[in-house]
């Protein structure tokens, strides 16, 4: 009877330090915080991945992921300390280092642009040249960036005019382009091309201008922090932990991407993303992250500098960055 009694005690008491010890250190976690560079959705679907599968708990950190929206510029965000880590389009980046916010890319998960305009055909439009004399929506907060130097490189002014072209500031949706708003828009490949579509539109009706093909693609959503922070170990260590989470959330959700739309899906607060559209997103996002490591190709990194100095009298960078980027986290992270 007493072997019995003390047993049962030694077992709860057993219990009590092992709930102690993992809530010591679900406690000590490392905290960090992701802000991202649009809405939730399939475009960060390897982090919300990472987060849904546990591993970010594997590498014992406690991430916090945070919506972007239309007005919020992710490298405004990382220098007022409202995020340890942003994702953010290179040309973005770069200009905003050259203005005086040391941002260094640590990690470039997307291989290949998705961006392009997409255009009425009756308005005429067959090429670049034709562009003069129209309305161009654009997002800005960073993402402008690609397109006026494209825009340089053509020789066609931004303000206006019958010889150049108006900038429309475009919101998350399609509407400047169904309202006749606009004569183009910007769209990616896997987003807003679709709404489009869905919206009734043809394929027929319109004529895309991918900047891959234009030769004007640069490097879209890497990872970046803060330079100065990169000189503290502990903080390293946190971002290849990151890193080597986000790798494992982004091959898994290539190789299961109807499942990571799910994931998606479950983290929009806002519900107001589809499944049809998301899975549909997934798939695309998919090609861009495929043949990515995760590690920066500098071969990518000059032809994305050599795309922002292309710009005539108005370049997006006036001169080749230095320390923009490093190998220093991903050496770690996928070793």
């Amino acid at each position: 009877m007493f072997n019995n009694i003390l047993e049962i005690f030694m077992k709860k008491i057993l219990s009590i330090v092992l709930f102690g010890l993992v809530s010591s250190m679900a406690y000590s976690a490392d905290k960090l915080t992701l802000q991202l560079q649009w809405v939730t959705q399939a475009q960060f679907a390897g982090y919300y991945v990472a987060l849904d599968k546990g591993y970010y708990n594997d590498e014992n950190l406690n991430v916090t992921i945070k919506p972007g929206a239309p007005d919020i510029s992710p490298p405004q965000v990382l220098a007022g300390g409202g995020a340890d880590v942003m994702l953010n389009w290179m040309p973005s980046a770069l200009a905003a280092r050259e203005k005086g916010v040391p941002v260094v890319n640590i990690a470039q998960p997307f291989k290949s642009s998705g961006l392009m305009l997409t255009c009425w055909k009756d308005t005429g439009i067959r090429n670049p040249a034709d562009f003069r004399g129209k309305t161009i929506g654009v997002w800005f907060f960073g993402n402008e960036y690609p397109f006026l130097s494209w825009m340089s490189q053509e020789g066609i002014p931004t303000n206006g005019g019958a010889n150049g072209v108006k900038v429309l500031r475009q919101g998350f949706n399609v509407d400047p382009l169904i309202q006749r708003q606009a004569d183009c828009i910007s769209t990616m490949t896997y987003n807003e091309y679709h709404q489009v579509l869905d919206a009734g539109i043809s394929e027929n009706e319109l004529v895309t201008f991918k900047y891959e093909d234009q030769g004007v693609a640069t490097l879209e959503d890497g990872i970046y922090v803060l330079e100065n922070r990169l000189k503290d170990p502990s903080f390293k260590d946190k971002m290849v932990r990151f890193v080597r989470a986000s790798m494992k959330g982004w091959k898994y959700a290539e190789r299961n991407p109807d499942e990571a739309a799910e994931i998606v899906l479950d983290n929009d607060a806002t519900g107001a993303q589809t499944e049809k559209h998301q899975k549909r997103m997934m798939g695309e996002i998919a090609k861009l992250t495929a043949g990515s490591n995760g590690e920066l190709d500098p071969k990518d990194y000059e032809r994305t500098v050599s795309t922002l100095l292309a710009g005539g009298s108005d370049p997006v960078i006036s001169k080749k960055p230095t320390g923009a980027w490093t190998h220093e986290i991903t050496d770690l992270a996928l070793k």
